[in-house]
C-alpha cells in the first residue's frame, strides 16, 4: 500500500515554526505596548537645567508620571544646540523608555549644520508640551517704544547687533525673520546661552535680543532692566498681557516661540506613542500645572499626536525657508 511521504523531522519543525512564530509575534507585541510602561522612563533634555525647555520637561514629567504610574526621570544632556541629547535618543532602543524633550533645533539643526550624527527621520514627534513666547527686549533707556521703531532704526547706519543663544536658536530666527521679511539690519551675535545673551543686552554690548518669556519677564517685571518691544507668538503672554504681539504691530510673519515637545526613536510602537501623548495632554491640562506654568510666562499646550505632527511639519517648512533665504547654513 502506498504510504504518504513524510517530511524529515527537522524540515517539519522548521515549517511549523515558520507558521507559528509570526502569529506569536503579533500576539506578544500588542500586550507589551498595552502594558507600557513597566519601569521608569528616561526623558533626555538636550539643554541645561533651569531653562524654559527644562522647566516644561519637568512639569510634563511630574504630571505624566502620576498618570502612567512610573517615574519619569529627567536627564540633562546639553551641547551642540541640542544635538548631543537628540543623538542619544535617536540611537536608543525604540521601546518607549528613552525619549527626547525636543525644541525647534530638532527640526532646523540638519538644515544649518554641516554634518549631523543621525538622520531627520530617526526621531518621530509624539506630543507638544508647551511653549514660552519669545520677547524682543532692549535696554531700559533705549529710545524705541515698539518693534517698528527698533526695526526702522536698525536700517540706519551700520545696523544693530542682536544677541542670540547660538546659531539656529530661536533668537537667531527672530533676527533673520526681521531681516528677510521686513528689511531690518540686524547682525546676529551668538552667545552660549540665553542668559549670556540677555546679560549682553544689560551690559550694552548689543542693541537687543529676543528671549524666552520665562527668562525675559523677571528682568522686565521685577527688576525693570529691560524694555519689552513685542512678543513673537500669535497670542499675548498670559503673565504679561499688556505686551502686544509682533503680529498686532504689523509683523504678520514674525511668529515663533521657544516650544518644547517630545520625540521618540523611530520604530517605537504607535500604541506607546498614543498612550504617551494622551498622558502629556492630560498633564498639561491639570489646573495646578496650568497655573504654575502660566505664572512663569509659559503656555501649556498638550494636544494629540496628530496635532503635534502637523505642527512640526509646518515649522520645518517655514523655518527651512528662512534658513535658505538668510543663508544660515554653516560654512
Amino acid at each position: 500500500m502506498h504510504q504518504p511521504s513524510r517530511l524529515p523531522r527537522r524540515t517539519a519543525l522548521a515549517a511549523l515554526l515558520a507558521t507559528v512564530l509570526p502569529l506569536a509575534g503579533v500576539s506578544f507585541a500588542a500586550p507589551a505596548a498595552d502594558a507600557w510602561p513597566t519601569r521608569p522612563i528616561r526623558l533626555v533634555v538636550p539643554f541645561s537645567a533651569g531653562g524654559a525647555n527644562d522647566l516644561m520637561a519637568r512639569s510634563a514629567a511630574e504630571g505624566a508620571s502620576k498618570i502612567l504610574g512610573q517615574p519619569v526621570v529627567i536627564d540633562n544632556r546639553p551641547g551642540a544646540g541640542g544635538t548631543v541629547g537628540a543623538d542619544i535618543v535617536a540611537k536608543a532602543q525604540p521601546d518607549g523608555y528613552t525619549l527626547l524633550v525636543s525644541a525647534a533645533g530638532v527640526l532646523s539643526n540638519s538644515m544649518i549644520k554641516k554634518t549631523m550624527p543621525f538622520k531627520d527621520d530617526a526621531l518621530v514627534p509624539v506630543a507638544m508640551i508647551g511653549l514660552a513666547p519669545s520677547v524682543i527686549v532692549v535696554p531700559k533707556n533705549a529710545p524705541y517704544q515698539n518693534l517698528r521703531d527698533f526695526v526702522e532704526a536698525s536700517k540706519k547706519g551700520q545696523g544693530f547687533n542682536f544677541a542670540t543663544a547660538g546659531t539656529g536658536s530661536t533668537p537667531h530666527f527672530v533676527a533673520e525673520m526681521l531681516n528677510v521679511k521686513y528689511g531690518a539690519q540686524l547682525q546676529p551675535v551668538p552667545y552660549k546661552s540665553g542668559s549670556e545673551s540677555t546679560t549682553a543686552v544689560l551690559g550694552g554690548q548689543v542693541e537687543g535680543t529676543s528671549e524666552a518669556s520665562i527668562i525675559a519677564l523677571p528682568h522686565i517685571l521685577n527688576e525693570g532692566k529691560f524694555k519689552a518691544l513685542a512678543t513673537t507668538w500669535t497670542q499675548r503672554i498670559s503673565a504679561y498681557p499688556q505686551l502686544s504681539t509682533a503680529v498686532e504691530q504689523g509683523f504678520a510673519e514674525l511668529q515663533i516661540a521657544h516650544w518644547a515637545g517630545i520625540h521618540a526613536p523611530k520604530g517605537t510602537p504607535a500604541a506607546i506613542l498614543d498612550k504617551l501623548a494622551a498622558a502629556v495632554d492630560q498633564a498639561m491640562k491639570e489646573p495646578a500645572t496650568v497655573e504654575k506654568l502660566k505664572g512663569l510666562g509659559i503656555e501649556p499646550i498638550g494636544g494629540t499626536r496628530a496635532e503635534f505632527v502637523k505642527f512640526t511639519d509646518a515649522e520645518r517648512k517655514r523655518l527651512g525657508e528662512i534658513v535658505k533665504a538668510a543663508k544660515m547654513q554653516e560654512k
